[in-house]
């Protein structure tokens, strides 16, 4: 729970690992470079082995011709914090899977706030129809949020991510209200155990392929634990 004490700990915490990870995390970067900051600087050809994320299509149904946006990078760069905020994070006990996140949130906060940096703390929530959301969606999702460092952390309740229940159930959706009685079996936990490990595995092969850092956090790990990995990736 993010509290007095949690802050406290927070604070131990970043004298033990400011020195190894604040660079990874929001360090300074070099006033005037060619790289992924935010400054707009000129257009070059396109050369083979360079990122297709950089390519300006408008550019090219103009010209017929492959452009890339070159940037200058900045020295002080807005750390971004998206949370979701839909029913289902609200599942877990005695720590919920929002409450966790938040902490991971507020921890990164901090950090960043330590070394200079400026932070926006936002969260989101939407209406799910199905359990699962479909891989596909999850890749248009990552494309949308542009050419930055990115890290994305999956929460999951070590309930939710090994079934931990057998026998007759009557489950709620969390995000639909939705009632459904079943037998919960051996044969369908490690069914489900399957189809679980295969979903988030595509996740995290979706964002190596986006040069994205993707870690699975669950919330009966220590928080600092966890915190760790996070920065240290």
């Amino acid at each position: 729970m993010i509290n007095t004490q949690f802050l406290d700990q927070l604070k131990r915490f970043n004298l033990v690992i400011n020195k190894r990870v604040t660079s990874n995390l929001a360090g300074p970067r070099k006033s005037i470079a060619a790289g992924r900051g935010l400054t707009f600087k000129d257009y070059r050809i396109y050369a083979p082995g360079d990122d297709i994320r950089l390519i300006d299509w408008k550019v090219y149904a103009r010209t017929d011709n492959l452009y890339l946006k070159v940037h200058e990078e900045e020295r002080n760069l807005v750390v971004h914090l998206i949370l979701d905020k839909s029913a289902s994070m609200d599942f877990g006990r005695p720590v919920s899977k929002f409450d966790y996140a938040s902490m991971i949130g507020v921890g990164t906060a901090y950090l960043a706030m330590r070394d200079n940096e400026k932070f926006q703390f936002a969260t989101f929530a939407d209406t799910l129809e199905i359990f699962q959301v479909n891989i596909e969606e999850i890749r248009e999702a990552f494309y949308l949020l542009g050419d930055h460092e990115i890290k994305i952390v999956q929460v999951l309740d070590r309930v939710e991510k090994e079934l931990k229940m057998e026998g007759d159930m009557k489950l709620k959706d969390s995000e639909t209200g939705g009632i459904l009685r079943t037998f919960v079996s051996p044969r369908m936990r490690m069914e489900y155990q399957q189809q679980l490990d295969a979903h988030c595995a595509k996740i995290e092969e979706v964002c190596n392929k986006l040069n994205i850092d993707y870690h699975l956090a669950v919330t009966d790990v220590s928080i600092f634990d966890t915190f760790y990995k996070i920065l240290e990736g």
